[in-house]
């Protein structure tokens, strides 16, 4: 019989051994064990009161705050599946992912619901589940803590087994279309207990989560901390602020947090006496991932945080972890990924046929993980290709060494990473081509030095027609995320679009082309 614990027989456990010591907290609130098992509770009850059954989907709107590791516990209570969002997302972006994700109520922070109300008359979603919560209560919608208030706090049980689905994660594909890929409660607990092990966490780490935390990468963390009892300390800021960051590693202790290139780069280019007003010598490990990291970046980091040691992984929503490269590998193996993670099974890596490719040469990466997502919501054909066998797929092309180091190639089929944010080109060129003066699009990523990659859109127009950069950004504004658009474009002749003999568009040519333009 499988008895791991979810997500919420983690919080009660520990409300059980430690019922006083801090087990969440943001700039504004703190939880103890004990309290953050209570409020899960009356959750849990008062979303099952509001009608919703075992299995339901709940879609999660919200800045980053403490109140999403209190909602996670409480639906995983209740049996019921978190639908995280972005908070990037436009109206009709949200728009899509509730309604294919079929989710039947909808938990908003009070300054996000103006990008939901519009939405109200065409979600499927009675008028009294949509919840609210903040400092303000917005007529026609539930409030959170009234719901609590009022919801018993003992725990009405519900049948939830590891199988069960705990979240439905959406990550873009190359359709463009988001694709839901469906976590269960036994994957969370497994890449919990896997990154303890991995990367030697114990209870008394202090975990600060800077990445959203409808992301991957703080759920997995978030999971792994509440699991070992440790304190999660989330940071709420709605933009980030390197000083403060620094000022939060120094005054919370902190022991752990994960970041991305562009937030190390922003921190490490403060000026030095700024940077020398904060103690971050209880920093004992450090993440790096989402992008490519730089020999200097790596130095810089490793220079300032004295006592920490830098560890850098790849993984995915769909598998979890992949791989790992390690902190005395930082400088010797540079430009790899690592090798697979601890419990994972070896990476394959394959050809058009479905064959393994030799050393040094570059196959689609193939991973074995014992935490791989159960399969794309509603989306078979999607599923399929993912998997060879027992081995998942999220697209992307690398080459492994004669030491067993991944060095990863051509990342998710062209997508762009843009300050941690993935975004996939052709979800960007559905939107520009559909402007009436657009003939034909390319989107890629070009070298930033902020953010890593900045999104950059080639442009054809129709014959007898002219359109400018600005007239492009401005249609994109309101039909895309801030992080998608373009930031600037080029427009050449149909003549000029590099395509291969059937007309396809060779992103990897024209991305070359663009670069080096740019750079002359």
């Amino acid at each position: 019989m499988n008895l791991l614990m979810n997500i919420s027989d983690a919080v009660a456990t520990h409300a059980r051994l430690t019922p006083h010591k801090l087990g969440a907290r943001d700039s504004k609130r703190q939880l103890s064990f004990e309290a953050w098992h209570q409020r899960a509770t009356q959750l849990a009850n008062g979303l099952r009161a509001l009608g919703l059954e075992k299995g339901d989907r709940v879609a999660l709107l919200a800045y980053n705050c403490v109140e999403w590791m209190e909602i996670y516990a409480g639906l995983a209570r209740a049996g019921l599946v978190a639908v995280p969002l972005n908070f990037r997302l436009t109206p009709p972006e949200i728009e899509y992912i509730v309604t294919h994700s079929e989710a039947v109520a909808f938990i908003v922070q009070d300054e996000l619901i103006d990008r939901v109300q519009p939405l109200r008359e065409s979600l499927n979603i009675s008028p009294k589940a949509y919840v609210s919560f903040g400092n303000t209560v917005s007529d026609g919608w539930q409030a959170y803590e009234s719901m609590l208030r009022t919801a018993p706090a003992y725990i009405q049980p519900v049948d939830v087994t590891p199988s069960d689905m705990s979240a439905l994660m959406y990550t873009s594909g190359t359709t463009g279309k988001p694709k839901g890929a469906m976590r269960s409660h036994e994957g969370s607990a497994l890449i919990a207990l896997a990154t303890a092990l991995e990367m030697g966490f114990t209870a008394n780490d202090t975990a600060l989560l800077v990445m959203p935390m409808c992301h991957a990468n703080s759920l997995y963390f978030s999971h792994t901390f509440t699991q070992l009892g440790a304190t999660c300390v989330i940071d709420d800021r709605k933009s980030f602020d390197p000083e403060a960051l620094l000022a939060t590693l120094s005054a919370e202790k902190v022991t752990f947090t994960s970041l991305v290139p562009t937030h190390y780069i922003m921190m490490l280019g403060l000026p030095q006496a700024v940077k020398d007003k904060y103690d971050v010598s209880a920093v004992e490990k450090l993440m790096i991932s989402s992008a490519p990291a730089r020999r200097d970046t790596k130095l810089e980091i490793m220079q300032f945080f004295k006592n920490g040691k830098l560890y850098e992984l790849y993984g995915s929503t769909e598998a979890g972890w992949v791989t790992l490269l390690r902190p005395h590998e930082q400088l010797d193996r540079m430009g790899t990924v690592g090798r697979e993670w601890a419990g994972s099974g070896p990476i394959k890596l394959l050809d058009a046929q479905g064959q393994e490719v030799p050393d040094g040469e570059v196959g689609e990466l193939f991973s074995r993980t014992p935490y791989v997502f159960d399969g794309y919501w509603r989306n078979q054909e999607k599923t399929a290709e993912a998997f060879h066998g027992t081995w998942c797929s999220v697209g992307d092309m690398a080459m492994r060494d004669a030491d067993g180091y991944i060095r990863l190639v051509d990342r998710k089929s062209n997508m762009i990473i843009s300050g941690g944010e993935n975004v996939y080109p052709s979800e960007v060129e559905s939107v520009l081509g559909a402007h009436p003066k657009v003939k034909d699009v390319a989107v890629l990523g070009v070298p930033h030095d902020k953010w890593g990659e900045a999104v950059h859109a080639v442009v054809v127009v129709h014959n007898g027609q002219e359109a400018n950069e600005q007239e492009l950004i401005d249609w994109c504004k309101s039909r895309m995320a801030g992080y998608k658009r373009p930031q600037s474009i080029t427009f050449i002749t149909d003549a000029d679009m590099p395509r291969t003999a059937t007309g396809k568009i060779l992103h990897r040519v024209l991305r070359q082309q663009m670069v080096e333009t740019i750079a002359s």
